[in-house]
């Protein structure tokens, strides 16, 4: 298992650990997301990574405490709650301050770990490749480099001596700040080769015969559900928050598509750490690149239209809100978990749009009609285009039959003339192909 601070005054969060969550209602969120919901997500982000929840609860905070964030007789509540249930952990599902978190410890008797600790936690355990782990870890000093302080508390009192030299508490926290910061480099180095690699293989994409459609969605909507039954294949999909995090990428046939490939993404989730969102910029770039997006959304979940707006926010932060920004069409997943009201007033409504389909991952229903809509939207802005090429020019011959189609071709002398109609973005690709 991870852990969430390493060397001096590490926190140490084990499988199987006993904790009280503590879900805080802070004035700003309004009325976006339910409070309920907030605390089942937060068990589920708990349980991913094999933490027992013996108590959860949510608790309305009038006025932000600066020292402890909640108030006196909400920390005192938490505190009996851990006693009673003997749990040795409490979860905030907020963002903390290294003080908060310092004097919530205290208060409580437990060791305290907030929201970006826990989801740095699960992408720990989750990573599985070495671009994984090194986003991860880089993730992970960023956090740190601010929490460092809490640390040396420890060593405040023996400050003193000579008048221009702080104490040996200050002087390990400036070492370790120096040593952090170094890794960081390192690790931003390593990880920009990595995006100059995925560029290059993004490149060469562009010029191969197959379009990318990339799967995007809350954690847990069923994009690897969907992934395994548009490909076949057999990636882990289980019931937990972040079951995917490394993008894993497969080729599908759809009508008029001999081959497209398919990528699997990791999930988005509300308050996503920044420290995360940089440190997968370079992974989050493989959506950027996409043809298309699929935009895969659990409408039997009550805060679907929060969790809609979540995955709208990451996607703007990436730029893809923006002109020029792949198409995206809307999954309506898991319609197989609706009673009967709901689900025909969900049909009803994707009647009346153009970009949404509602499927069941689970039981296949609706993906044909899922097939169909990709392939038109891929399709989206075909022009014919009159093309020559050389008779012995066999590939490129055969990549205009694959990606376009060929209205009519004739042979003239040494080359051959085609009439194709193409996508704006195989027509690039094909010029792309010409002055390599």
């Amino acid at each position: 298992m991870s852990t969430t601070f390493d060397g001096n005054g590490a926190i140490e969060v084990s499988r199987g650990e006993r904790a009280v969550i503590a879900v805080p209602e802070l004035p700003r969120e309004g009325v976006r997301r339910s409070a309920d919901a907030r605390v089942e997500e937060a068990q589920g982000l708990a349980e991913a990574i094999g933490i027992k929840v013996v108590a959860a609860k949510s608790f309305r905070v009038r006025t932000v405490r600066p020292a402890t964030l909640l108030g006196k007789g909400q920390v005192e509540e938490i505190a009996e709650a851990a006693k009673e249930h003997h749990a040795g952990l409490l979860i905030v599902d907020a963002a903390l301050t290294p003080i908060q978190q310092k004097n919530l410890e205290e208060e409580s008797g437990t060791k305290v770990i907030d929201r970006t600790g826990l989801i740095l936690e699960i992408f720990g355990e989750r990573a599985a490749t070495a671009e994984g782990r090194l986003q991860v870890e880089l993730a992970h000093l960023d956090y740190q480099a601010g929490r460092l302080v809490r640390s040396w508390t420890h060593l405040e009192r023996q400050r003193g001596g000579f008048g221009f030299l702080g104490g040996p508490g200050e002087t390990q926290i400036e070492a370790d700040r120096r040593m952090i910061r170094d890794r960081m480099a390192k690790i931003r180095r390593e990880l920009e080769q990595v995006k100059r690699t995925r560029s290059l293989h993004r490149d060469r994409r562009q010029r191969a015969p197959w379009p990318v459609i990339a799967l995007v969605g809350y954690t847990n909507a069923g994009k690897s559900t969907l992934f395994n039954r548009l490909t076949g294949e057999a990636v882990f999909a289980e019931n937990l928050l972040f079951a995917t995090l490394d993008p894993t990428m497969r080729d599908i046939r759809l009508p008029g598509f001999d081959k497209v490939i398919v990528s699997d993404t990791v999930g988005f989730v509300s308050d996503l750490p920044t420290e995360l969102i940089a440190a997968f910029r370079a992974t989050l770039e493989e959506v950027a690149s996409a043809d298309l997006l699929i935009h895969l959304r659990n409408m039997a979940h009550p805060d679907s239209e929060a969790q809609r707006e979540d995955v709208d926010d990451v996607l703007t932060s990436l730029g893809l809100a923006e002109e020029g920004a792949p198409p995206r069409i809307e999954a309506w997943n898991k319609v197989d978990l609706l009673n009967g009201e709901e689900r025909d007033r969900l049909f009803e409504e994707a009647k009346r749009r153009d970009d949404v389909v509602p499927i069941s991952a689970a039981t296949g229903e609706g993906l044909d009609a899922l097939r169909e809509l990709m392939a038109e939207r891929l399709r989206s802005g075909e022009q014919v285009h009159l093309i020559r090429v050389s008779a012995t020019d066999g590939s490129k011959i055969a990549w205009l039959h694959s990606r376009g189609e060929v209205l009519e071709q004739t042979m003239d002398d040494e080359e051959v003339q085609l009439s194709v109609r193409l996508s704006p973005d195989n027509w690039a690709r094909f010029q792309a192909m010409e002055s390599a």
